[in-house]
This record gives structure tokens, sequence and C-alpha cells, in this order.
């Protein structure tokens, strides 16, 4: 089950360098020049999590296997894109391959880095990106309308269906307003998916700081966290100059860094942490004396699609799936304890797993 994450933004904002920090490789090459990404890189990394950690120690797991999600590094966008500026074409296709967006934006001053609008101003930054997806999604609907009214005419239910959608999203993206925004009922969400829109696709912000900010943020990155509340995003704080020396340091001497820089942990953590909660996933475990791993599925799956994650088969035979929670599972010191204490759960194909939940399941074959 795979999950993408698009790292876009203003070229020179620190979009490379955050991608190669976050994957821990020189894949994507970062340079002072607009475009020195042609091609997306594509990477996959762990999703940092704890508990992984703290139940494979409970059973002494002899592998530990977390869950990953997949970062894209999508070259700078820039003013004049939704026209085919500056590659625009190229790079608006591989943002409609993500999930969601990863949108950084450039929160530090450094005369020696140029912008490529000549001035630092994170929010006029963000709405440049925005307009441009916006346009680009004003002219994909707009060439649809005449088909679907067609279609529509001739009484075809999901032709109106659509139509509507289509039309109402045109409304709101002529005000100004992202996709996204669009209220609508939970039997559109299907259909509203389908028009795959580059601004119905969450966002978050990474407020790319100088060194010193990287634990606070500064003004800028401020202005950033105001406007993802307002609009129901996102937004984390990185240094991605700090990344990028984490990210070659041995193990062994990144506590020491960190504890130097005034961190308690790489920004990155943040970042794929971030990513993963906005695309609305949940993580449950397996837990074993060969390994402990980490499963990921979207919030409000039921326990035969979560369970077809890691085997299709264990969907289609799905009997029923032992459950503990994970405080369960660690208070009372593993599955043995659990079960002596009454918090061990057979639950059936409709139960709805929760984060956290450490599930083996029974199935035909």
């Amino acid at each position: 089950m795979g999950f993408k994450c698009g790292i876009v933004g203003l070229p020179n904002v620190g979009k490379s360098t955050l991608f190669n920090a976050l994957t821990q490789t020189a894949a994507a090459q970062a340079a002072n020049y607009p475009f020195c990404t042609i091609e997306p890189n594509v990477g996959d990394v762990a999703v940092p999590d704890a508990r992984l950690d703290a139940l494979a120690a409970i059973a002494g797991s002899q592998q530990i296997i977390p869950t990953r999600i997949t970062f894209v590094d999508i070259a700078g966008i820039v003013r004049g894109a939704s026209k085919g500026e500056g590659l625009g074409n190229q790079f608006l296709a591989n943002i409609r391959e993500v999930d969601a967006i990863a949108h950084v934006v450039r929160c530090f001053e450094d005369s020696d880095i140029t912008h490529v609008e000549g001035k630092i101003d994170p929010i006029a930054d963000i709405e440049t990106i925005e307009t441009e997806l916006m346009l680009a999604d004003l002219d994909s609907l707009e060439k649809r309308v005449a088909g679907l009214e067609k279609k529509a005419r001739g009484g075809d239910k999901e032709a109106k269906e659509s139509l509507d959608l289509v039309q109402r999203c045109l409304v709101l993206l002529q005000d100004g307003k992202p996709a996204r925004l669009l209220e609508r009922k939970a039997e559109e969400e299907k259909a509203f998916q389908m028009l795959n829109l580059l601004t119905a696709k969450p966002v978050l912000y990474v407020c790319n700081v100088e060194e010193t900010s990287a634990h606070d943020g500064n003004s800028f990155s401020a202005k950033v966290f105001e406007r993802a509340k307002q609009e129901g995003a996102k937004a984390v704080v990185v240094s991605a100059k700090i990344e990028s020396e984490i990210a070659v340091l041995p193990p062994e001497d990144m506590k020491d860094y960190l504890e130097a820089v005034g961190l308690d942990e790489p920004g990155l953590n943040r970042v794929i942490r971030a990513g993963y909660e906005l695309l609305q996933l949940l993580t449950y475990f397996t837990v074993g004396p060969k390994e402990a791993r980490a499963w990921t599925i979207t919030r409000g799956t039921k326990a035969p699609a979560a369970a077809g994650v890691i085997h299709t088969d264990f969907e289609k035979g799905f009997i029923r799936a032992e459950t503990i929670a994970y405080d369960d599972y660690v208070g009372c010191k593993g599955e043995a304890g659990a079960r002596d204490a009454g918090k061990f759960r057979l639950e059936g194909k409709d139960y709805t797993v929760l984060d956290g939940d450490v599930m083996h399941f029974r199935f035909n074959t």
C-alpha cells in the first residue's frame, strides 16, 4: 500500500536539500539555480515510531520493520507554470501523481542564495504556487464541462453528479480558493477524488528556517503557521541545513549534535510524522519472536482490509482478528499477560482498526 507525498515549492527554497536529508542520499542534485531537479526523485523513508521498539523489546523480536512513506522531490515551480512556463506542464503532471503535497517555504534570509522572486516573503511564495495549481485546475475542469453537459442531457446520472461537482469546484477556484475547501457530502467524496485536482490534495507547509530558528521558528514561519491554521492545513519547522548535516553523521554522533543545536530529534521526524497524519494514515502492529512490524492503513479501515495489507489471502479468508491495544500490550508486558488480564480481544469483520492495535489474523486458506 503505497503513499506518496510530493515535495514542491519555488526554486531555491531548499526542496532538494531537504529531500537529500530525508532519504539520506544524494539522489537529488541540490544546486543554487532553478530546475536543478528536472526529473522527480523518489525516496522511501521509515516512519519513526517509538512504539515499535517498545513492542520488539517486550517480544524479543529478532527484526524490527517500520512502516514507510514515499517522498517525491518535484522540480521548482515558477510563476506561469500552469501555462507551461519553466517546464511547468511536466511538473504539474508529477504533482498529480502524489497523494499529498509537502510545500517547502523559504523562511530564511541568505544573500548567497538567490530567490526567484527577488525577495523573502513566504506567504507570497505560497500564493504563487497555489495560484499556479488553481489555474491548472481551472483549465482542467473547464475542458470537461461540455462533454459532461452533453452526457447529462442524455440522462447519464453519473455525468449529472460529476457536472454538479465540477461546477461547484469552478465557482470556488474562480473565487481564488483551492478545491480542497469544497463543502461536500460523504457520498460525493469518491467522485470528487476522481476529478484528480491539484488543489484537492492535502497540504503540509515545511518552513525552512536558519539554524538558530530550528527549534521555535521565526517571524517568517509564524506567518506560515497562521495561514495553515486558517485553512486547516499542517505546518512544521525545519532547518534543511541542519538536517543535511545530521543525515551524514554516524548514529552515535547524532544525539550529541542534536543537543548542541538545541533539538531533541531531527526535524525530519516531524515532517515524516506530519505527512503520515496529513494522509489520514494510522499504524497497527504485528509482533512475534521473528519480527515486530508496523503496517500502514487509512483511518476507518475495517479488520479484513487491514489484514489484506499483509496479504490478499488474509482478507479473502478472514475469520477474525486477535487484537490487543498498544497500551495494554505494554502494560501487561506482552500477549500472555494481556490474555491473563482479559485485554486480549477477538474482533470480527466489522471492527474498525485503531492506531496502535497489535493484531494477529485468523483466516481460511
